[in-house]
């Protein structure tokens, strides 16, 4: 049970840190609250808030956000609510807050609504240039004969995040694979589902932290695979996730030949510009088998588990700790607010 810490803090700008907590509740998926938050990281946060002198209040992002909101005002929002339904549920959120007026740190809700389609996202980066693999997005099992994409592909639904909905069997090799991974997806998560070209090379991702000519690009982070997942393939699925000490093991900075990496971190850049994105952000990327980077997915609203998600960890190997990170993505909210004010 999450409770706020926050009494005996001295006055000053007060931080809502606004959450979707796991609460046990699995339905059909096993992986059903993947996308929410540990009560842990939430305290995490907190702590480390309070550590640079904020007070704090905890919310849940719910249907009784509101009314909470105007129970317990606050200066501005620590947002990493994931939502509670639908595509757009990261929108709700940062809707609401933008709806009444509350600041609030990382991207807005047009921004965090189209990066979680990942079959728009890829639509509107090609566009600009940025590389993504052949894919092609299934609404039902009647599609599925239509579909020529080279094998291997991998299966993930299209709207989903923290490796909701892709088990190690995620691979197909064949049509019959690509049938029963499709089918099974549909009936799991009941949304559309994402078939992209398998990528055999090496996967990386990149943390971006600030806003303008301040924003920092860390380098790139690889996630190597110490042994296969289901098929003899790599997949950074939920399963190794849950148990990412026996699968992965991860280097920052990666050893890349220097055009690699360049090619990478502006890719980075241009889909965090492209996208709008605000404050903080997560790419992640994946070499063809000629070592050529593309563009796999983005995430405006990384996780913020301590020892755990990406982004922090990126962040310790740069020298840069936890309750340093979560300051410093307070501080770029803060700046950029103020400078949009000056701006009005």
């Amino acid at each position: 049970m999450l409770e706020d810490q926050s009494d005996g803090y001295p006055g000053g700008t007060t931080v809502g840190i606004i959450f979707n907590a796991k609460h046990g509740t699995h339905g059909n998926a096993r992986d059903a609250e993947a996308e929410y938050d540990n009560p842990a990281t939430v305290t995490a946060i907190q702590k480390a808030l309070q550590a640079g002198g904020y007070r704090t209040v905890l919310l849940e992002g719910d249907a009784a956000l509101v009314d909470q909101l105007k129970k317990n005002p606050i200066d501005i929002a620590f947002n990493i609510a994931e939502g509670i339904r639908s595509r757009g549920r990261e929108a709700e959120v940062p809707a609401v807050l933008n709806m009444l007026g509350v600041p609030f740190t990382g991207s807005d809700e047009t921004t965090l609504c189209l990066a979680l389609d990942k079959a728009l996202t890829k639509r509107l980066l090609s566009t600009y240039g940025i590389r993504t693999p052949a894919y092609a997005v299934v609404s039902n099992e009647a599609e599925i004969d239509s579909l020529h994409l080279p094998f291997p592909v991998i299966v993930k639904p299209d709207a989903e995040g923290s490796s909701k909905g892709i088990p190690d069997a995620c691979v197909a090799a064949g049509p019959e694979g690509l049938r029963k991974a499709l089918v099974n997806g549909l009936c799991l998560y009941h949304e559309p589902m994402l078939v992209e070209e398998y990528l055999p090379g090496r996967e990386f991702t990149v943390g971006m932290l600030g806003n303008g000519k301040d924003t920092r690009v860390f380098p790139p982070m690889e996630i190597i695979f110490q042994c296969n997942t289901k098929g003899g393939y790599h997949v950074y699925s939920y399963d190794v996730k849950q148990d990412y000490q026996k699968y992965i093991r991860y280097e920052c900075p990666a050893r890349l030949a220097p055009k690699q990496e360049d090619a990478i971190k502006s890719m980075a850049v241009g889909a965090f510009q492209a996208l709008g994105c605000q404050d903080f952000a997560r790419v992640d990327f994946r070499l063809s088998a000629d070592g050529t980077p593309y563009f796999i997915e983005i995430n405006p609203l990384p996780g913020l588990a301590p020892g755990y998600s990406d982004y922090p960890m990126i962040a310790e190997f740069c020298g840069v700790s936890y309750d340093e990170l979560i300051l410093s993505i307070l501080r770029a909210a803060l700046m950029r607010l103020k400078k949009e004010a000056v701006r009005r």
